[in-house]
């Protein structure tokens, strides 16, 4: 007979094998341009029958300030690091180790897998399974398939997944209208999307949209990877 603990180490290591399994399959798959990949958020929302909006949009038809305003805002070494921004990283563990607050560490990269493949916490687990993940989506795909899938997958308030989806939620205008100033706001609402809100900004959104728009207007080389093909 086998003994409980036995069973329940096979039963652990199965569902291991199954999770790392998926996003390994799966990768290669949403490769493919003409596939529109879901996160773990949307088919939660489904399950649960909550309201979802989302609305695919190609890469081509989201106006280049919003991309650059996302990679100046969210991850300035995304066209340079390889999933991972492992100077950043270790910074932020030395400040852990210093008793200091931290800042966050996530990449492009590492938000796009977490919300393909993983869920929402800050456990030790899921940052790592996040960093093998994202070293291995960025060496399978291409930066401008990452970023596309990102502004496609990401929420942008509660049910609001996707550029073009926010994009008509908050402005009324498709995602290749957005002027610069709507891109600095939509973008730095990305942190808190059930908090701030881009059409109603408060002083401090204001104030953070200007900083963006000013980082944007500067980004020269460091948004290269996703200009045209």
């Amino acid at each position: 007979m086998i003994s409980r603990a036995k069973r329940i180490a096979v039963g652990v290591a199965v569902v291991v094998l199954v999770a790392v399994a998926i996003p390994l399959v799966l990768t290669p798959i949403y490769a493919i341009r003409g596939v529109h990949p879901v996160s773990t958020l949307m088919l939660w929302d489904e399950v649960t029958v909550r309201p979802v909006l989302r609305d695919w949009v190609p890469i081509d038809d989201v106006a280049p300030v919003l991309l650059h305003s996302v990679i100046m805002s969210e991850d300035g070494q995304f066209c340079r690091h390889h999933g991972v921004d492992w100077g950043e990283l270790l910074a932020v563990v030395d400040q852990a180790l210093d008793g200091e607050e931290t800042r966050g560490a996530s990449t492009i990269t590492m938000q796009t897998v977490k919300n393909l493949f993983l869920w929402n916490d800050r456990s030790f687990v899921r940052k790592g399974l996040e960093l093998p993940l994202a070293v291995y989506f960025d060496f399978v795909l291409p930066k401008r398939r990452i970023m596309e899938i990102y502004v496609n997958i990401a929420e942008w308030d509660t049910g609001v997944y996707g550029i073009e989806a926010a994009s008509q939620h908050y402005f009324g205008k498709p995602a290749s209208k957005l002027t610069a100033h709507e891109a600095a706001l939509i973008t730095v609402s990305l942190p808190a999307p059930d908090l701030r809100n881009p059409a109603d900004p408060s002083p401090t959104m204001r104030r953070l949209a200007r900083r963006v728009e000013r980082l944007a207007r500067s980004s020269g080389a460091y948004v290269g990877c996703v200009g045209k093909d």
